[in-house]
């Protein structure tokens, strides 16, 4: 039985604090699942330690395996990385062990373009109408999101990476504006900072495009779109392979909506990449990284 069932079954013989805590389980997963307990509590209007009585109350040891179950239960749960490292050990020599990596990656990027192939279109026009676009990507996530703003700012200037060196995180969130689109990409175990910019650019009034793994992820259920890819592997940690050829099909759709003057401005970012050395010019053909 899934918790969302049997939170609704045992809701009328349950304490009304603990009732309090129910009914906040069942309207906000979400919530669940991304905030702290001490958020939680605050949220539902009860103590941690209430919190911990009615995981235990269910069944659970605790709040954390209450909060677990819950992911499970919207399909956001994932395997410990030390128990997925553990099913790798002695492999080393077997010949199928590469084999089963190239299969997993060919059948998470057949997987992302079934998912989101339909919705790249409504993906580019909602970035085209925004005045400026920023991206956001934490952790594994960063590549994903430093690639597209690397290619897309070579046929458009107002393209910003939001990364939070230096401590800047919350500077660069208020350089979002109401007009602007917001693009943050996460997949399970979602990033704390990741859910934070996208909190941060619902609040400036920024349409926010979410790249992530799951409808019930914490970013799809607050995105005004969604392109989702598939992290599967056989190694401890997810696979980001279709999440940067999502990021790419993006930016081919960009650029070939961008017109003749989409066109020009990428010719004049390569000569000048090249001009200024910055790429190495070996007397081949153009096209450098």
């Amino acid at each position: 039985m899934s918790v969302k069932n049997e939170l609704r079954q045992r809701f009328p013989g349950l304490p009304p604090t603990l009732q309090q805590v129910a009914r906040y389980a069942l309207d906000h997963p979400n919530e669940v699942v991304t905030k702290s307990m001490r958020t939680v509590g605050v949220q539902a209007g009860v103590p941690p330690s209430t919190l911990v009585r009615f995981a235990q109350q269910l069944g659970f040891e605790g709040w954390p395996q209450f909060k677990e179950a819950v992911a499970q239960d919207m399909g956001l749960g994932s395997a410990a990385y030390g128990d997925k490292a553990r099913t790798l050990q002695g492999r080393a020599q077997d010949a199928t062990l590469v084999g089963e990596i190239f299969q997993s990656h060919r059948a998470n990027l057949e997987t992302t373009e079934r998912l989101s192939g339909g919705e790249l279109v409504k993906a580019a026009a909602l970035l085209e109408k925004a005045n400026a676009v920023h991206v956001a990507g934490f952790r594994a996530c960063f590549p994903i999101a430093f690639s597209l703003v690397y290619v897309y700012r070579l046929f458009r200037d107002a393209v910003h990476l939001v990364d939070g060196q230096g401590g800047s995180l919350e500077m660069q969130q208020r350089a979002m504006r109401r007009g602007d689109a917001l693009v943050v990409v996460s997949f399970a175990p979602y990033s704390r900072e990741a859910i934070q910019v996208a909190e941060a650019g619902r609040a400036a009034g920024c349409k926010l495009l979410a790249l992530t793994d799951s409808d019930a992820s914490p970013l799809s259920l607050i995105a005004d779109a969604t392109l989702l890819f598939t992290t599967q592997s056989p190694s401890f940690f997810p696979s980001v392979t279709s999440g940067i050829a999502l990021a790419e099909s993006l930016l081919e759709m960009l650029a070939s909506r961008a017109g003749k003057s989409g066109v020009r401005r990428i010719e004049d970012a390569e000569a000048e990449l090249f001009s200024t050395g910055a790429y190495h010019s070996t007397g081949r053909s153009r096209g450098a990284s």
